[in-house]
């Protein structure tokens, strides 16, 4: 919520946006400290679109950012900005904002591109796998890849299926014999998605890895993917093994049909009869879902339905039986429809590392990245001696202090891999060198990203001055919710002042009734109602009303508040003598009504407190940019705003 504020904030009282300069000249000085004619000129243009309802002049947005960055220096000056939270909000945007500006772009287009294109097919397929054990030694990683290598020379003259059911290590293989049916992209880890969707039907891959094992992947056929589908299902249970329960459930769901199909409502019997608790209040409406979410039989029976409102005959999945009725189809959008959910699922998909490890090799190229070879025997020789896991290795390690790898001009040295290598525990289940290669990589990757990460707003003025929207804005909010949004909100006295002075810009078209509304269960209750009206101070009466006639038992419904004709029908009776008179309800049959009618203007500021308010805080905005105009000097480089550019 508060950054969409900031956001309308540095947009209204003018924010900062992205614009690069090859010359940007001081344009204005605030308090002795430049601001850059390309900041301005950006905000210049960014509010004075095509689309934009309030166009300003040029002398006008000067006028208006000048205002803007005295609230910022303002801010400055009471410390705003080296307040923690505001540190760790503003971090806290920026970690969102880099993310752009840390991977390829490109490529990340391209996997976008590549799962568009790949939603709209399915694949059938079947697998063997080899497992590897999470923590697999080098050994054990070697025995799979032999073993799914001779697997994969025995499919030259055997047949897939009853290889995979007699040797693969998917538990499911005995059943199926390896296959899976159809896949579409994201049902599966990424390397064995490619692999699918890479190999031509009637074709099986060449082993690939996941995070699984060793994999051979056969694809069967392809077909346009069938779209998303949604229907409402009636299921009754089965349980296999119990007969009688089965006999039951078969001769209830044919019930159930012809029922359905004598014209009955599906969504009353699904309410009534149907045993999926998640969806018989529901009418039995399932998700909408696409191919491979649901079982085969129930997929099949859901996208034969062709036209909404048709109703299939019974049909038997493991769970149990089920009749299905077409609610609606859908078939792929398009790659801009869809663009917002891929980007999401390709964030969290194997595939997201894809972009970054191609742009920290063009980071390696940029800086200059250099490996010192003797340097990284050194922590070889070490680890052929003592194990990476015990704290001797770390201790030797931490006395090498030679530079082992530089970039940008900067030597890193084997200490700060020690440092590393022990803020990063490793496990022994690769051998130490594939560990050291490994981890070096790792810390590698980590301080480019953080030099980059460092260097982005001299790189990227688009960055730097986005940076400079949030933290400017994050001062803004602050600062004016202490100078005018709180303070105004607060200050009764001030309110009530202003509203004194003002009283004539607050009339009313029509009368306004400002009292109590009590309806009563009994004549006790109405009596008792009158006399706390009667007798109890102005600011209590609400109190004393809902304490005592309400605690412990409701004996009265109290409604305070201005009332014009329409709003309440006990008011329009009484006060307004409406023609439609109120007719009291049985629970409530005794009323009373106290108050008094205020024909053309409110009684105090609190009767208009929300139009008060926001012209009590346009009247402390003015006074403070005054005061803030006097305290601060503001110099414009008439001779530099000349040369500001219109879009």
């Amino acid at each position: 919520m508060k950054s969409s504020v900031i956001a309308f904030l540095t947009f209204w009282a003018l924010s900062v946006g992205s614009f690069a300069q090859t010359s940007d000249p001081v344009l204005m000085t605030i308090n002795g400290k430049p601001v850059s004619k390309s900041e301005f000129e950006y905000i210049y243009n960014k509010n004075n679109t095509n689309n934009s309802l309030d166009k300003k002049t040029l002398d006008e947005y000067v006028e208006l950012f000048i205002n803007f960055k005295l609230k910022v220096e303002e801010a400055k000056k009471q410390g705003i900005d080296t307040t923690e939270a505001f540190i760790s909000e503003l971090s806290g945007y920026r970690s969102q904002l880099t993310r752009p500006y840390l991977t390829d772009p490109k490529v990340d287009e391209i996997l976008l591109r590549e799962a568009y294109e790949r939603s709209k097919e399915d694949v059938d397929v079947s697998h063997i796998l080899i497992r590897i054990p999470q923590n697999a030694l080098p050994a054990d990683t070697l025995k799979a890849w032999n073993e799914i290598n001779t697997i994969w020379r025995r499919l030259e003259h055997e047949n897939f299926s009853r290889v995979a059911k007699e040797i693969s290590q998917d538990e499911s293989a005995e059943k199926n014999s390896g296959r899976l049916g159809w896949i579409s992209v994201f049902r599966t880890v990424y390397p064995f998605e490619s692999a699918a969707y890479n190999t031509p039907v009637g074709s099986y891959s060449k082993p690939i890895r996941t995070a699984f094992g060793y994999h051979i992947v056969k694809v069967h056929a392809r077909r346009k993917t069938l779209g998303d589908v949604l229907v409402s299902h009636i299921m009754i249970l089965t349980n296999k093994g119990d007969d009688f329960l089965n006999k039951r459930a078969k001769t209830t769901i044919d019930s159930l049909y012809r029922r359905l199909i004598a014209g009955e409502d599906f969504g009353a019997l699904a309410r009534k009869y149907s045993q999926d608790k998640t969806t018989s209040s529901k009418n039995g409406e399932l998700p909408w879902f696409g191919s491979g979410r649901m079982v085969p039989e129930f997929e099949k029976a859901a996208f034969a339905l062709k036209n909404v409102g048709e109703i299939s005959k019974p049909i038997q999945t493991n769970g149990g039986w089920h009749i299905l009725k077409l609610l609606d189809k859908k078939g792929i959008a398009s790659f801009d429809e869809l663009k917002a959910d891929l980007e999401r699922k390709v964030k969290r998909d194997d595939r997201s590392k894809s972009g970054q490890q191609v742009f920290l090799a063009k980071l390696r190229n940029e800086y200059n990245y250099k490996l010192i070879p003797a340097s990284l025997n050194e922590f070889y020789k070490l680890a052929a001696s003592k194990k990476l896991t015990d704290s001797t290795f770390i201790v030797e390690a931490t006395k090498l202090n030679k530079p082992i790898f530089s970039f940008a001009s900067k030597n890193y040295s084997q200490v700060d891999f020690a440092k590393f290598l022990k803020e990063n525990p490793v496990s022994e289940k690769s051998s130490p060198k594939e560990i050291i290669d490994e981890k070096l990589d790792e810390y590698v990757d980590q301080e480019l990203l953080d030099y980059e990460d460092s260097q982005l707003e001299n790189k990227y003025e688009d960055f730097r001055l986005l940076m400079q929207e949030y933290h400017d804005g994050i001062l803004l909010f602050e600062v004016s919710n202490r100078e005018v949004w709180d303070k105004a909100s607060r200050d009764t006295k001030g309110l009530t002042k202003y509203f004194n002075s003002h009283k004539a810009d607050y009339k009313w078209e029509k009368p306004h009734f400002k009292g109590y509304v009590v309806l009563c269960k009994d004549k006790e209750t109405l009596s008792e109602a009158k006399q706390i009206i009667k007798k109890s101070p102005k600011d209590s009466i609400e109190k004393f009303l809902r304490a005592r006639l309400n605690e412990p038992i409701q004996r009265a419904k109290i409604e305070k508040g201005l009332f014009v004709q329409g709003e309440n029908k006990v008011v329009d009776d009484q006060i307004f003598k409406s023609n439609d008179k109120y007719i009291p309800t049985a629970e409530y049959p005794y009323f009373y009504v106290s108050g008094k009618l205020l024909k053309t203007k409110p009684e105090d500021f609190s009767d208009v407190r929300g139009l008060v308010t926001a012209d009590y805080q346009e009247y402390l905005d003015k006074a403070w940019i005054k005061a803030l105009r006097e305290k601060y000097e503001v110099v414009v480089d008439q001779n530099v705003l000349k040369t500001v550019k219109k879009n």
